[in-house]
């Protein structure tokens, strides 16, 4: 790399750092905070998981039809992916010219605003149920069963799947297109060996 190239974002985090220092509140927050000289682009994000509480690198809210996986949205500063659900319902319809019937999606995604989305669109989801429920099992509870299961299996396997065997972990790159090309061809290359299979 060359030293223009590192010298603006030294100079950049410098000016972060001295700021924060002044400032004497530690929990202050930085926007758009520098954590590496090398990739300037990469933004901390809270996770909350028990290995790691914070991750360095890209975030990516994927949409998963049939086991082929597409990139709704990818970036580098934190999202919240509750929030992506009318755009990857609005993906599918754009790609597939069908409305959707089923979606499986974690905690996250059912927010009363998604719930209220899903319900008037007639779609099932795998949200567990509000309030109390019922003695008997409807078959509504059927189909939320199996789409939980589907999404715990499915979804988060082709995730694993891309790190462990796509090279999706550690993403070596030192450019931001470069490393958004490695996640794309990471992702699409798992799809071209499925649908190859």
């Amino acid at each position: 790399m060359k030293e223009s190239q590192t010298l603006s974002p030294s100079f950049i985090l410098f000016r972060q750092q001295h700021n924060h220092f002044r400032c004497g509140d530690a929990r202050e927050s930085i926007p758009n905070r520098i954590v590496s000289v090398n990739k300037p682009y990469v933004r901390p994000i809270v996770r909350g998981k028990e290995a790691r509480n914070v991750e360095f690198g890209a975030k990516c809210n994927n949409i998963l039809v049939d086991g082929i996986s597409f990139i709704e949205k990818l970036s580098f500063n934190a999202f919240n992916e509750g929030t992506r659900l009318p755009h990857c319902i609005k993906m599918h319809k754009r790609l597939f010219g069908v409305d959707v019937k089923k979606i499986g999606g974690d905690a996250s995604y059912a927010g009363n605003t998604n719930r209220e989305l899903c319900t008037s669109n007639g779609i099932h989801t795998s949200f567990v149920q509000k309030g109390k429920r019922a003695k008997e099992k409807r078959e509504k509870d059927f189909v939320r069963e199996d789409l939980a299961r589907v999404r715990a299996t499915t979804m988060e396997g082709s995730f694993g799947t891309q790190k462990e065997h796509y090279a999706m972990r550690r993403i070596k790159a030192r450019m931001r297109m470069t490393e958004i090309l490695y996640i794309f061809f990471g992702i699409h290359t798992a799809n071209a060996v499925l649908l190859a299979d």
